[in-house]
C-alpha cells in the first residue's frame, strides 16, 4: 500500500551518505500543500515518473504548483489538487567529503633518463576531497534508484580516475625530470592531477576540491619481480645480481646476499652497477684473464681471478656472479647434486675448488 506523507525530511548529518532517497524503499506519495524540510548542507531533488521536477535548497518548502512549476502538468493528470501523487525525493549532501584516501596498489613505471636502468617504479599515497556540484546530474547519472548512496559506493571509481591521471602526469614529468627531482615536486604533481581529473568529476556532477600527495617513493620491487614485469632482460638482470652481491658482501661479509634492486637501481645502486661492471664486462671485452670465456668455461689455469678477487668460500649469490649465471641456476645445480656445497644452518657455502671442478665437468 502506498504511503501518503504530509511532511518530507531527512534529519541526518549525512557524514558518509551522499544521497538518501525518501522513502528509502517502496512507493510514496505526497499531497499538494505538503511540507518539505531541507537541512543546511542539503538539497532535495524531486522525481516523478523518472523525471526530475525541481531542486530545493535549505529551508521549509510548501509543495505547490507555484513553488514547483513543473508540477502543473503532473497535477492536470490528477482528479483534483488534493489527490496524492507518487514522488521520490532525493536528499543530497552538499558538504565537502574530505580526507578520502588514495594509494597505488601497483607501482607506476616512469621514465628515469640517464640514471640506472633508465626507468623506475614509484609508489605513493595521499588524500583527496570532493563535493556534489550538480545534484540532479549526480542522481540521474550515478545514483539511479538506490535508496542510500554512500561515499564507499563511489570511492573505487574516484580512485581509478585519480590514479589514471597520476600515471599520466608522472609520464609527462618523467620526460623533463628524473625520479629524485619528481619526488620533490609533489605539490606541482598534485595540482596537475587535480586539473586533469576535474572534467571527469564534473561529468558525474561532482567537484574535485583537493588532491594531495603525502608520499611518493621508490618501489621495493625485487629484481625477480621487475624481470617478471618485462622490465629487465637477462643481461640487465644478471648485472643487478652482480651489484647486489657486491653490495651485500660489503655490508655482510658472512654472506647472505639478497636480490632486491627495485627503484634503487634508478637511484643509488646504478653507480654500484656501473663500477662493478667496469671490472667484469670491461675486462671481458678486452679478453683479459679473470673473465670466464663464453659458454661458462673455467678461467685458464693459473689465470687471475675476476675483478676484486674470488673468495675461497662463496655464497650462492657470489657463486652465481663467478659462474655468470642466476642464483636459481646455482641452487638447481646444488639440489641436483652436480655442484658440491656445504649446508650450514639454512645457508649454503660453496668452495672455489668445487666451482672449478663443476666447470671442468
Amino acid at each position: 500500500m502506498t504511503r501518503i506523507f504530509d511532511v518530507v525530511e531527512y534529519p541526518n548529518e549525512m557524514r558518509d551518505e551522499i544521497v538518501h532517497r525518501f522513502p528509502e524503499v517502496g512507493p510514496g506519495s505526497i499531497r499538494l500543500g505538503s511540507q518539505v524540510i531541507v537541512r543546511e548542507s542539503q538539497v532535495a531533488v524531486f522525481f516523478r515518473d523518472g523525471n526530475a521536477l525541481d531542486v530545493l535548497g535549505p529551508g521549509r518548502h510548501t509543495i505547490t504548483t507555484a513553488n514547483v512549476p513543473l508540477l502543473i502538468e503532473q497535477v492536470q493528470k490528477l482528479f483534483n489538487d488534493r489527490t496524492p501523487f507518487p514522488v521520490e525525493v532525493y536528499f543530497v549532501s552538499m558538504r565537502e567529503f574530505a580526507d578520502r584516501k588514495w594509494g597505488t596498489a601497483q607501482p607506476i613505471i616512469v621514465s628515469n633518463p640517464k640514471m640506472g636502468l633508465g626507468v623506475a617504479l614509484l609508489q605513493g599515497y595521499g588524500t583527496y576531497s570532493f563535493d556534489v556540484k550538480d545534484p540532479q546530474q549526480f542522481v540521474t547519472k550515478v545514483v539511479g534508484a538506490q535508496g542510500v548512496f554512500r561515499t564507499s559506493d563511489i570511492e573505487t571509481r574516484n580512485r581509478a580516475m585519480l590514479l589514471s591521471k597520476l600515471q599520466d602526469i608522472l609520464g609527462e614529468y618523467g620526460e623533463k625530470f628524473n625520479v629524485t627531482q619528481m619526488i620533490g615536486l609533489t605539490e606541482e604533481l598534485g595540482a596537475g592531477v587535480r586539473a586533469k581529473a576535474q572534467d571527469d568529476f564534473l561529468a558525474l556532477g561532482l567537484n574535485l576540491k583537493t588532491f594531495y600527495i603525502e608520499n611518493l617513493k621508490p618501489s621495493s620491487k625485487s629484481a625477480e619481480e621487475l624481470r617478471a614485469m618485462g622490465m629487465l632482460d637477462m643481461q640487465t638482470y644478471t648485472q643487478l645480481q652482480a651489484a647486489d652481491a657486491l653490495r651485500d658482501a660489503a655490508q655482510n661479509p658472512s654472506g647472505g646476499a639478497g636480490l632486491t634492486a627495485g627503484i634503487g637501481a634508478g637511484l643509488g645502486v646504478g653507480s654500484i652497477i656501473s663500477q662493478s661492471l667496469q671490472g667484469m664486462t670491461g675486462a671481458g671485452a678486452a679478453g683479459g684473464a679473470g673473465t670466464p670465456p663464453a659458454g661458462g668455461a673455467q678461467p685458464p689455469s693459473g689465470g687471475a681471478a675476476p675483478a676484486g678477487g674470488s673468495p675461497s668460500v662463496m655464497t650462492p649469490s657470489e657463486a652465481a656472479v663467478y659462474l655468470r649465471v642466476s642464483e636459481e641456476d646455482v641452487m638447481a645445480a646444488i639440489n641436483a647434486g652436480d655442484l658440491k656445497a656445504k649446508k650450514i644452518g639454512n645457508a649454503f657455502r660453496i668452495s672455489k675448488d668445487a666451482l672449478d671442478a663443476f666447470l671442468n665437468g
